[in-house]
């Protein structure tokens, strides 16, 4: 948690570098806020800090309807370092309570009940369980201030039931009904339309630089200020475009899903592709005093794919071989057993295969060494049986599949800060650049540090 001191200063420059790192709550109005809120600043004395919108609520304090706490980036110093949380997290946030009890999702997360409980408690001051309600609440919110979509559907698409259940979660965890926000919001597109914010600034040119020699036609589109693609969530179907608004500090982003009950996990997955929630101030201070010599790319991100068996599969594609041919393979690949997308502008656009179409295939019509496609195989075999496909590092346990493979799948499938592409050519070309070049200091950013050599060999080039 950053001193009173210091959000004191940020909260009266409105920096929008600070924003979703801490709220501000006002005890004489009962609501809490972004730093970045427009509203007059109140004294100091009336203010309480607290680190995440979770705590704020918990102790009382209802969301400002100005600057919309629910809109701030997460931060990562919020959701916590320690492993089993950060899972219980993120299978929460994608649904696992919603589907499940506490009890199922601590099986999956080994731990007991109790523990698992224990953790929330000194953590959030709540229960897993009142944890999730208050993210439903809090995406719902936001659908209602960001889209037309009638209340019922919101209330479907934000993990509840019934109508009677979303009403009374939403008031008992906002402090408002859903139709007060809607006639205070008075805004929307009919369009599912969202904004997802970040923490200032963004490299945005750079990941558009990096999709671009990469990108899959009929799966992909980007241009100057876009980037999108085919999307699959369980057995929701869609799209989205990603429009980047640099002067409001997002994306403005138009789905089209053919299930709106997966909208949250896949409005967080948008999130980790685009790499949203990194706070690259942190990142480039502490690369920076470790590593000199090099001249950073202020706000660079992760650019990401959508899942990691599609990074893995497009990395076994790119083994040794140009990336040109890697996308020509891949684009044959989607083409060939990716399942055609039906949507409202009638263009022919793709899924990209599950592991089981790529499995049931000889993958003859794939311009490759027959041991690469029975690797390809075998990957999607392991995948679609395996209890823990997620673990890329069992990956190299397979034939075919190196660390440099497992590695790469990881840094863009998962987003993951800290993997080190010491065996990349380009990274290795960059690093002869740097005098007595340590990695293991970069650390927990050496995917960060990975991305800003590949950016100084091609400045250099």
């Amino acid at each position: 948690m950053l001193t009173p001191e210091r959000c004191h200063r940020a909260r009266l420059a409105r920096d929008a570098r600070f924003d979703g790192r801490f709220f501000t709550a006002v005890t004489t109005t009962g609501i809490y806020c972004r730093p970045i809120c427009p509203a007059t600043p109140p004294l100091e004395r009336n203010v309480v800090y607290f680190e995440s919108a979770v705590t704020a609520a918990q102790a009382g304090y209802r969301p400002c309807l100005r600057c919309r706490p629910d809109s701030a980036p997460d931060s990562p110093a919020w959701r916590g370092t320690q492993t089993t949380l950060e899972r219980a997290l993120r299978l929460i946030d994608e649904g696992a309570l919603q589907n499940g009890s506490v009890a199922q999702l601590c099986e999956r997360l080994g731990i007991g009940e109790r523990y698992l409980r224990r953790l929330f408690r000194e953590r959030f001051g709540v229960s897993p369980k009142a944890y999730a309600l208050y993210r439903q609440s809090l995406f719902a919110k936001q659908l209602l201030h960001q889209t037309r979509l009638p209340v019922t559907e919101i209330a479907h698409a934000s993990g509840f039931n019934s109508l009677r259940r979303f009403n009374d979660a939403f008031q008992r965890h906002i402090g408002l009904s859903p139709r007060a926000v809607r006639r205070e919001s008075g805004e929307g597109d009919s369009k599912l339309s969202l904004h997802l914010a970040y923490r200032p600034p963004y490299a945005w040119s750079a990941v558009r630089d990096f999709f671009i020699p990469r990108l899959i036609p009929g799966m992909e589109w980007v241009d100057e200020n876009r980037y999108g693609r085919c999307i699959q969530w369980g057995s929701a179907k869609g799209h989205f475009t990603a429009t980047h608004e640099p002067q409001r500090h997002g994306f403005r982003v138009e789905l089209e899903l053919s299930d709106l009950r997966a909208l949250p996990p896949v409005v967080r997955r948008i999130r980790q592709l685009l790499d949203l929630d990194a706070d690259t101030r942190t990142i480039e201070a502490h690369l920076a005093a470790t590593v000199p010599q090099l001249t950073l790319v202020e706000g660079l991100r992760l650019p990401g794919v959508w899942n990691l068996f599609e990074a893995g599969v497009r990395a076994i594609l790119g083994q040794h071989i140009s990336e040109a041919v890697a996308r020509n393979l891949t684009e044959t690949l989607v083409t060939t057993l990716g399942e055609p997308l039906e949507d409202s502008t009638g263009q022919a656009r793709y899924l990209f295969p599950t592991p089981e179409r790529i499995d049931a295939s000889d993958l003859a019509f794939l311009g490759m060494p027959s041991a690469r496609r029975a690797t390809l195989k075998r990957f999607a075999d392991w995948y679609y049986q395996s209890e823990s496909p997620d673990d890329s590092k069992a990956w190299i346990a397979l034939k075919g599949i190196g660390p440099w493979t497992a590695d790469y799948a990881a840094l863009r499938g998962l987003s993951h800060p800290d993997i080190w592409l010491g065996g990349d050519l380009g990274v290795r070309k960059a690093s002869k650049l740097l005098d007595d070049f340590d990695p293991a200091i970069a650390a927990p950013w050496r995917s960060y540090l990975t991305l800003q050599l590949w950016q100084h060999l091609w400045r250099s080039h």
